[in-house]
């Protein structure tokens, strides 16, 4: 039990015995107390005042003088309006350190009984991973860190849409263009290689419509289609029609897709080779951003899932089928619209997959909670899928969460795939690096170590300028990500908790060798020392908080605030040189701890922390 939760239950224990009524330490509000007040801790006496039956001023006036007479960690308090303000004595605090320093693996949940399945990364195999697939993996990754420091068990899956349309257009450009190439005869991934050619066929398609324009057949469309439109935004808006009715391109791509569907061979073989260029391509980048999957899915083997399911909710009649064959659900019930859920045809579509797929996970891992982490521009797609799930009432359809996210833009604007018009996750994992080495050459203190050694140092200190910069921002909220502001040392970065780090491991390197030695006899804690070990204390339940609401950005803002604080404690107050021995104790042992959990909740970002930077 940590010491803020220990207190917590103090306060509930003398509640208790006050009132005979039953609080629990969770229903208790407890905040350190604001600058302008004296005290360390405030409680929110409002809500207990009923309990009493008094008004909350005095309510407030019998916790705080109960908890004097009986507790000797409490060593004063007053009262502002509903609010107890508490001052600790200098036992809590030590207590508290002591208690921190000598807990294994502070903040680690206990265990629970749900298994829980992150899907997260949901790459297609047309083009590499780019800057929107890094926030997708980076805060699927996170929140599973998260959920396993909180005690869940937790399984990491990701499904690779590895099939369809865009995947044969990649293939039929290489099939015309591509003269053989391979990524051993380029020198280039081959995930960038197959990017390469969905380009190029995008670029030859649009060549093949610009052309098009200029015949008989399309000015006959125009005019008899035309509804008061340019030409210009006539055929801008015609385009996916031209692509599905009249394009050379488009009915070679469809007549591809249609031969991998009947398992053609040499276009099996074909898929089968580009696709693992491309897998391979994408397991550098994993490898790069520190991340793997439990389970990879694939698309190919799962488009088919689900059918037997559309079969269960016809007979259950969660389903209905129209005149032309095609399968329906209708929640106009509950104000969402009727969702097809099997073509005319009896070919699936997407909710058809993940219905499947849904099975299919729980059938392999039982997990009882499914959290889908996916742009915020499917969520009407994940509100029809877990309605459905619910009719057709299984067990885990009640917990299942769509981890939606904001897009992510460069200070130059969105991307676009088709028109090669992205930042490759490859390329800003490079420039991020790149912006670490030119931020530590220009302060030149790396200049004792050899050549391997700064390359590691400067990957750890791009990684974490680009990791931070993302999951420092809520996910809601789409983000502006710029590679130069991300390795600030000044800012509310990741290097600049990483400063905070490597100063705490240089005074500890100074000492000759950790020992944390007793500081039982230190009487002068100041006000520095008290905010970190309150900030200590707050987390735990920090984390329990973060993995319930899924919030990877309330582990980073509790890191930046604890290097801040740091930073701040360091220029006020020594620590080798201490007025007392007690005091050095007291102070390194502290330094130590605020550097494990420095390091411990950047890990649940996936960042790692240099020694020296």
């Amino acid at each position: 039990m940590n010491t803020l939760h220990k207190l917590k239950k103090d306060i509930s224990e003398a509640i208790n015995v006050l009132t005979g009524q039953e609080i629990s330490p969770a229903n208790l509000t407890l905040t350190p107390t604001k600058k302008e007040f004296e005290g360390d801790y405030t409680l929110l006496v409002f809500p207990l005042s009923r309990y009493f039956g008094k008004r909350p001023e005095e309510t407030a006036e019998i916790i705080g003088d109960y908890l004097k007479n009986n507790y000797d960690i409490i060593d004063n308090y007053n009262v502002i309006k509903g609010f107890l303000n508490l001052g600790f004595s200098k036992d809590y605090w030590l207590y508290a350190l002591k208690e921190m320093t000598g807990t294994q693996d502070y903040g680690k949940g206990e265990h629970k009984s749900k298994k829980v399945m992150v899907e997260y990364s949901s790459p297609n195999t047309n083009k590499p991973l780019h800057l929107g697939h890094i926030r997708n993996i980076l805060l699927g990754w996170s929140v599973s860190q998260i959920l396993e420091k909180a005690g869940y068990e937790v399984v990491k899956t990701q499904i690779v849409n590895d099939r369809g349309i865009a995947i044969c257009k990649s293939m039929l450009a290489w099939q015309k263009w591509g003269d053989g190439v391979t990524p051993e005869s380029s020198g280039k991934k081959g995930d960038f290689l197959v990017g390469d050619f969905y380009v190029l066929f995008d670029k030859k398609f649009n060549e093949e419509y610009q052309e098009w324009q200029k015949t008989d057949e399309a000015k006959k469309i125009f005019e008899e289609n035309n509804e008061k439109l340019t030409e210009e935004q006539f055929f801008k808006k015609y385009k996916n029609e031209y692509f599905n009715s009249h394009s050379v391109l488009g009915a070679e791509a469809r007549e591809m897709l249609l031969n991998w569907e009947k398992k053609v061979p040499e276009v099996m073989k074909l898929w089968e080779m580009m696709n693992g260029w491309v897998l391979q391509g994408f397991e550098e980048t994993f490898e790069k951003l520190g991340v793997y999957f439990d389970k990879s899915y694939f698309e190919s083997n799962t488009y088919q899932l689900g059918k037997d399911i559309v079969d269960e909710g016809l007979e259950k009649s969660v389903f209905y089928k129209e005149n032309d064959g095609s399968v329906w659900i209708d929640l106009e019930d509950i104000n969402m619209d009727k969702k097809i859920v099997l073509r005319s045809d009896g070919t699936s579509v997407y909710i058809t997959q993940d219905m499947g797929t849904a099975d299919l996970r729980f059938k392999d891992f039982g997990t009882e909670k499914m959290i889908y982490v996916v742009g915020d521009e499917q969520e009407y797609h994940f509100k029809v899928l877990f309605e459905i799930m619910k009719r057709l009432k299984r067990p885990y359809a009640d917990d299942m969460y769509h981890l939606s996210y904001g897009m992510v833009e460069l200070p130059t604007g969105k991307m676009k795939s088709r028109e090669g018009k992205v930042v490759d996750a490859d390329d800003l994992i490079a420039e991020v690096i790149l912006e670490a080495e030119k931020s530590a050459k220009e302060r030149g203190e790396l200049e004792n170590t050899t050549e391997e050694e700064r390359a590691a140092i400067y990957e750890k200190i791009g990684m974490a300028a680009l990791k931070f910069f993302i999951l420092k921002v809520n996910p809601k909220r789409r983000m502006i990500f710029n590679p130069e502001e991300s390795v600030d040392l000044q800012g509310q970065t990741g290097p600049y908790i990483q400063n905070a780090y490597v100063r705490i491991k240089s005074i500890i390197r100074k000492t000759g060798k950790l020992e944390i030695k007793d500081f039982s006899d230190y009487a002068g804690i100041n006000e520095y020392e008290k905010s970190l070990i309150s900030s200590l204390s707050d987390y735990p339940e920090l984390i329990q908080q973060a993995a319930e609401e899924l919030e990877p950005s309330a582990i980073a803002n509790f890191a930046y605030d604890l290097a801040k604080k740091y930073h701040k404690f360091y220029s006020e107050v020594r620590v080798l040189g201490a007025e007392t021995e007690a005091a050095k104790n007291f102070r390194i042992a502290l330094s130590n701890m605020v550097a494990n959990i420095l390091r411990d909740s950047m890990e649940l970002l996936g960042i790692r922390m240099p020694e020296r930077m």
